[in-house]
């Protein structure tokens, strides 16, 4: 049998000591590919599965490189303690994982044959077939749910939202990991108390969601639209202030009945 510690991806980033994206300290791996391209995305660099050149401080630099899973788990433990103290260990984000499942599925499995805690970012953009050989070694699935409205959803992202809607009903049902729900809180997508309201209504009525985060916009990734050469389409997008963010947390909260935090 082919071992699984050989299987190839590609990333684009490994952060060490993240204290975000999951319970505790933990190690981030950012894999290379999307299906949407959300307007507001802050790693545009993770969008095209293939290796490209972005100008960062003036210089070119190579963004993309195709590693084994074992060459990552090498990264990944040298952290062991700080997870073990913190209640952490590995995060994969992207780009979109399901993008690579194979690699994603078996990064995951090989946290977890070595006692690490898994946790992925994901927007379920994918058959649920390929969710479903994940799950059995996923913790904690950080699930991005953008908006409730087909049409506004693929003005903003490319992509319609009935496909992930539906896969997030299916891991709910399944019981089979921890689910929060992620909601990026973008002014003149999403950003008004109905807006967020109907999330939190999606998500209460999925029946096994742990936490509600909002997400607040900000502009960090705006100079990588510039080193890529292409156009930030937000530019001209004031981040949410904190009052407002407060109230629409609030309304989140109120109206799904859990626990609903700004960040995370």
């Amino acid at each position: 049998m082919e071992d699984y510690k050989q299987t190839k991806g590609r990333i684009f980033d490994i952060q060490k000591f993240s204290i975000h994206d999951g319970d505790g300290i933990r190690t981030i791996v950012f894999l290379k590919g999307c299906v949407l391209r959300c307007r507001w995305c802050c790693n545009p660099e993770s969008q095209e599965y293939k290796i490209q050149t972005m100008i960062v401080a003036g210089e070119p630099k190579v963004i993309g490189r195709d590693v084994t899973v074992e060459e990552v788990m090498k990264t990944v433990e040298q952290d062991r303690p700080y997870y073990y103290r913190s209640g952490g260990g590995l995060t994969l984000s992207g780009g979109e994982s399901l993008c690579q499942p194979g690699f994603a599925r078996d990064l995951l499995r090989a946290a977890k044959d070595r006692g690490i805690n898994t946790a992925m970012e994901s927007m379920a953009c994918a058959k649920y077939e390929v969710i479903e050989s994940i799950l059995p070694y996923l913790d904690h699935y950080l699930l991005d749910i953008k908006h409730m409205n087909p049409a506004k959803h693929k003005e903003f992202t490319g992509k319609s939202n009935e496909l992930m809607l539906e896969n997030a009903k299916k891991i709910a049902r399944s019981g089979r990991t921890r689910l929060s729900i992620r909601i990026p809180v973008i002014p003149t997508f999403n950003d008004s108390v109905e807006e967020i309201r109907a999330i939190a209504k999606y998500a209460r009525e999925l029946g096994n969601v742990e936490k509600v985060h909002l997400l607040p916009y900000h502009r960090l990734g705006q100079d990588k639209y510039d080193g890529l050469g292409r156009e930030y389409l937000m530019k001209d997008i004031v981040p949410p202030a904190p009052g407002h963010m407060e109230k629409l947390r609030k309304a989140a909260e109120m109206e799904s009945g859990l626990n609903c935090q700004i960040g995370g």
